[in-house]
This record gives structure tokens, sequence and C-alpha cells, in this order.
């Protein structure tokens, strides 16, 4: 007996909800974003404002780490480094796909890395928060808006965490020529609405619709001939 038709359908459809269902759980354990979460919530247990999340600083965040090149020797302690600032406007906004004229200073910075990979909590409390100066950065007032980052080295350790915070005016800053920063990997950067994966690959998950959708139409080319 044959399958009626209907049942296939519904079939593929059921298929393609759960599969976009599975992406936006999974977008939602975007490690960065939890960062950026945790940072808003200790800033309001202390009478603090929240931050606005902006993808374009968070990118340019992810671009800070990567010009550290894996070398994790230089972050932190008496031999600390930090990109110039002339790689803000020369690599990091045009890598990003953010405008250059709507870049805003940088007015609080948090760096740290380690050879395993910590959870958000982790990092936070025991990676970014060493001492006092860290928790003085995250409740500086003059912060209106915050990007956070975390990458490995192709995919592996050792893992940095980055936030970068501005004082920018929310959706006037740090603006995506197209709307969206560009994604790049290894690494994921907080406010995309991406799976964050330290894998260079992107998951072929977000693709499924297409076909489920293709296989639909051939279902019923078959059963029209």
């Amino acid at each position: 007996m044959a399958t009626p038709i209907w049942f296939l359908v519904l079939s593929i459809l059921f298929i393609s909800a759960s599969a976009t269902a599975n992406v936006q759980n999974k977008v939602t354990d975007n490690p960065a974003d939890q960062l950026v979460a945790l940072i808003n919530s200790n800033r309001t247990a202390s009478k603090s404002s929240s931050l606005y999340s902006n993808q374009g600083l968070a990118c340019i965040a992810l671009q800070y780490i990567k010009a550290y090149q894996g070398d994790c020797s230089v972050v932190g302690g008496v031999d600390a480094k930090k990109p110039n600032e002339s790689q803000f406007t020369e690599t990091f906004a045009p890598t990003c796909g953010v405008e250059a004229s709507t870049l805003t200073p940088i007015t609080g910075r948090l760096l740290g890395c380690q050879s395993k990979y910590a959870k958000p909590s982790e990092a936070f409390s025991e990676i970014l928060m060493k001492n006092d100066k860290s928790l003085e950065i995250v409740h500086n007032k003059n912060h209106t808006e915050v990007g956070a980052a975390v990458s490995g080295s192709d995919g592996g350790g050792p893992y940095f965490w980055c936030v970068l915070f501005s004082n920018g005016k929310s959706n006037h800053s740090f603006v995506p020529e197209e709307g969206v920063a560009k994604i790049s990997r290894p690494g994921c950067f907080s406010g995309a609405n991406d799976q964050c994966s330290g894998a260079p690959a992107l998951s072929q998950t977000p693709h499924l619709l297409p076909i489920a959708v293709g296989a639909l139409i051939a279902l019923v080319c078959a059963f029209r001939i």
C-alpha cells in the first residue's frame, strides 16, 4: 500500500521544524552571549546599568583575540602585550564588515587565556576577574555597550576570552555595513545569533530547511507522474 502524500509532507515539515528548533536551542548556548549575561547580571546586582550587547563590537573582540596568533604567554603579566590601536581601523573593522566611521572609543578591556576550555561562569570568575582592577572595569559607569568573544587556536587550545566595552550609542556605533557582522572561524562572538563553535567549519544544520523544501517538491512531482 502506497504511503499517502500528506503523511510524507507532514513528516518532512516535522523534521524541518525540529531542525530549526535545535538550531535555535544551540544559539542560546553561545558562551560569548552567556558571558555578556554574566557581566550584566553582575552590574545590575550592584545597581549599575545593563549594557547593550553590540555584535559589531563583539566581532572586533574576536579579531582582537586573533591578533595574538595563539600566543598565550603575552596575555597578562610583565610580558603583556596588546594589538596596536591602528589595527582597529585597518584590520579588525574591515574583517568584521564594520563601518570604520562608526568606531567609538574602547572604554575597557578584559582578556584572559588558558590551555583548557572553561565554561563562561568559570571564565568570568577565574580567568577574567583576577583582581580589583578587573572588577572596576566591569562596573565602570562610562560603559554603555559590550561585546564578548571566545576562541581557541584552530579549534583547540589555548583558549582566549575577550570582552570589550565602549561608550557608544546603541545601533550607532560599530555598525556592520550589511546589518550583520561577518562570521569568521574559529571562535564566536556575542550578539551574532549564530551557533558557536571553535571548529572552523560551520554546521550544516541550518541548511536542512531548503533541503526539506526541495525534497517536498520532488515528492509532489513524483506523485504526479
